[in-house]
Parts: structure tokens; C-alpha cells; sequence
């Protein structure tokens, strides 16, 4: 089983530029109303789809409205994203940080407004 989480969105070119040049991204598939997306290391994919296209039936036809979403994307070297991404000048919505339960990470958002959560998973803090 595999997993390939879609957002319907107007904003499919500021997504396919946030994605590919913040993150690495690459564009698997495209045309003119759909996106899909793969991870850098090619495991994971993630799709945008333009709200109420006709070839869609009605149920994926509203728009994502910006709220009470995230995306957990683990990596190897989250200090080293972080730079980067600091680097490129894309907002930094929660800094760079250790939590006690084991995880480095920091948050961005992305053009639609899904929050983004970069980590890096290690040993909780006390064990």
C-alpha cells in the first residue's frame, strides 16, 4: 500500500516552484489542472489538483481553504536544510528547535498554507 496525499489548489505554479526549488522535489506527472510531486529520494509522492475541473467529479472539486493542515518531512541533516532553506529566504514559522519527546525540527508553510514540518527523529531527551 502506498500513500499520496492530494490538495486542491489555484495555485499550482507557486506550488511546483516551492516544492522544487525549497525542497528538491521532483515533477513525476503534469498537466495543465494536475500536479504530482516526488520526494528527492523518490519514495514518496504528493499531488495538487485545480478545483472544479470537468474532467473531476463534483467530490474533488472544492478547494483546500488554507487551515488544519501539515506535512511531516523527515530528513538526514535538518540543521543543513534549515540553512538552506533560511538561505533562499522562505519564511521560518517555527525555529529550529529540540523537543523533548526526540525530534529536531522546524516548521515552513507553503504557498497554500499547509504547514511544513522538517525533522530529524532522535533519542527523546532523559533516555
Amino acid at each position: 500500500m502506498r500513500l499520496n496525499a492530494g490538495i486542491l489548489t489555484t495555485k499550482l505554479s507557486k506550488t511546483k516552484s516551492f516544492y522544487t526549488e525549497n525542497l528538491g522535489f521532483k515533477i513525476k506527472f503534469e498537466n495543465e489542472f494536475y500536479l504530482l510531486l516526488k520526494t528527492p529520494n523518490e519514495k514518496d509522492t504528493l499531488s495538487f489538483l485545480l478545483p472544479n475541473h470537468p474532467t473531476q467529479q463534483p467530490f474533488f472539486h472544492k478547494p483546500f481553504q488554507g487551515e488544519g493542515m501539515y506535512l511531516t518531512i523527515e530528513v538526514d541533516n535538518v540543521d543543513n536544510l534549515y540553512e538552506e532553506i533560511k538561505s533562499k529566504g522562505v519564511e521560518i514559522k517555527v525555529d529550529i528547535r529540540d523537543e523533548p519527546w526526540g525530534e529536531r525540527h522546524f516548521a515552513i508553510e507553503d504557498p497554500n498554507g499547509i504547514g511544513i514540518d522538517i525533522v530529524k527523529y532522535k533519542q527523546p531527551l532523559g533516555k
